[in-house]
Formats: C-alpha cells, structure tokens, sequence
C-alpha cells in the first residue's frame, strides 16, 4: 500500500505543535510562581487590627482612651483615706504624770498627804476635745490617832479609779493653753494598819498589815489645767507637758456602816505629759 505524501508532513506538524503545547504551558507556570513571589497576598487578622489599634507605640486611636478605674477605685480609696486618716497616730492620746495629793473635807481625820500616778490613753476628737480613759493610784498616809486606834504603827490609804475624762482644750491652736477636765467612774479604797514584822537583810524595818477594810464605789472628778506644747517647726507638735489640779469625790460607805469612813475627798496635784 502506497502512503500518501501528505501524511509524513502532518506527522511533523503534530510532533511540532505538542512540542509547542508544551514549552507554553511550563512557562506560564513559572511566570505564576514568580508573580506569588513578588507580590505576596497579605491577609491582616484580627489580632494584628487589634494591636495596631491599641499599640503600645502610642500610635493607636484606643491609646488616647484612658483606661477605666478599677471596681470602687475613686469613691473607696477616698473613704479609705478618710478612714485611715482618722484613726492615725496623730488621732490616738497618750498621757502619763504624777504627783501629790491631799485630803478635804470631813475625811481629812482618816487620812493625810500622799502621792500618786496617772496614766491614760483615748482620742483626738478634734484639736479641742479629746476623750481619755485614766488609770489613777493613790499612796496616802493615815493620821497618827487614827493608827493607833486601829492597833498599828503606820498606817496607809490605797485609792484605784478607772473613769473616763474629756478634755476641753480652750486654746487649741497656742502654745501655752489652758484645758478643763472632768469625769467619773469605778473607785476602789482600802484603809490599812501596819505592824512591824521584822528586819530586812540590811536592816529596814519590814512592816506587815495587821487590820485593813475596803470598799468599791463610784466617784467623780473636776479639774483645771495648763499645757505647753513642744516641738514642731511652728510650734504645733503633738507633745505637750501639763500641770493640773483637781477635785476628786468617792462615795464611799459613811462611818457608821461597815468598812465606812464617810465619803472621801481629795485634791490631787498632777504634773507630766500628753500626745
């Protein structure tokens, strides 16, 4: 059988035109990869929005925005402050003294001269007023006559008060004052006869108590004082010394009950220092 002369020239052009199919198609998938490569797809998520919103360069819109207070910052932190303020150091009142003491009235054949120590502690309601709570000890001696007709040889007269006492201080912004003072509260009295009962070891006489009665009641004070105040730049410290007397009532049992020596007065003389 005779070929064509036709068909080995289609062939050529077959083999060609694949050959051609093919150089096109290689090339137009390189010239793709490299256009991705030059021209990256950017995609922003939101995590980048977010950041660039509220970076910390200051460059955001959400930096100009401040930031919300925490739950109860500004109200409570004010009434915190208010609150600690209030009871601060400078808020609390300290006082400690002593001194002598001597009797009036119709007890004065029941007891005689003494001393005595306070101490004290309450608040500065104001620089005017201020609440104290007093502990007080009074040493007085007994009378000779009426030693001896207890069956002693010395004899003794112990006061214990606990009583709450404002102070009223009349010029608070100087630095020498005057206060007013007074209150009432719990006293207890003993009355003591002492024997002698021997020697010490360097030979002091040691004296025991032979007869002693007691009682508890309630009593009341008023006084009258002075400060000086001490330190600070302008004259304003805290501390302050004081001088003061004042004028004590116990009601204590009269002289014909028992453990009674009728009411007892005294006046008290105080010297020492408050904050």
């Amino acid at each position: 059988m005779i070929t064509p002369t036709w068909m080995p020239l289609m062939r050529r052009f077959s083999v060609l035109g694949f050959a051609v199919m093919i150089a096109t198609h290689t090339l137009s998938a390189q010239s793709t990869l490299s256009h991705d490569n030059a021209f990256p797809t950017i995609i922003p998520s939101a995590e980048s929005s977010s950041l660039e919103a509220t970076g910390p360069t200051g460059g955001g819109v959400l930096d100009a925005v401040p930031a919300a207070p925490a739950a109860g910052g500004a109200g409570a932190g004010q009434n915190g402050s208010d609150n600690k303020r209030f009871y601060s150091f400078s808020h609390i009142a300290f006082e400690g003294g002593g001194g002598f003491s001597a009797p009036i009235g119709n007890d004065t054949p029941y007891i005689t001269w003494g001393g005595h120590f306070i101490a004290g502690a309450g608040l500065h309601f104001s620089p005017r007023f201020t609440v104290l709570g007093e502990f007080q000890f009074l040493d007085n001696k007994l009378p000779g006559a009426f030693v001896a007709a207890g069956g002693g040889q010395t004899g003794n007269s112990h006061i214990i008060s606990l009583t709450v006492d404002p102070v009223v201080d009349l010029f608070p912004k100087r630095v020498n004052s005057a206060y007013l003072t007074g209150g009432g509260g719990y006293y207890y009295k003993s009355t003591n006869f002492n024997v002698l009962g021997g020697y010490d070891f360097y030979g002091y006489p040691v004296f025991i108590t032979a007869n002693s009665f007691s009682s508890s009641q309630g009593g009341f004070n008023l006084g009258f004082g002075f400060t000086h105040r001490l330190g600070g730049v302008y004259g304003d410290g805290q501390m302050k010394l004081f001088g003061e007397a004042r004028y004590i009532y116990i009601h204590t049992p009269p002289i014909t009950e028992t453990n009674g020596l009728g009411t007892t007065e005294l006046i008290p003389v105080t010297f020492g220092i408050r904050w």
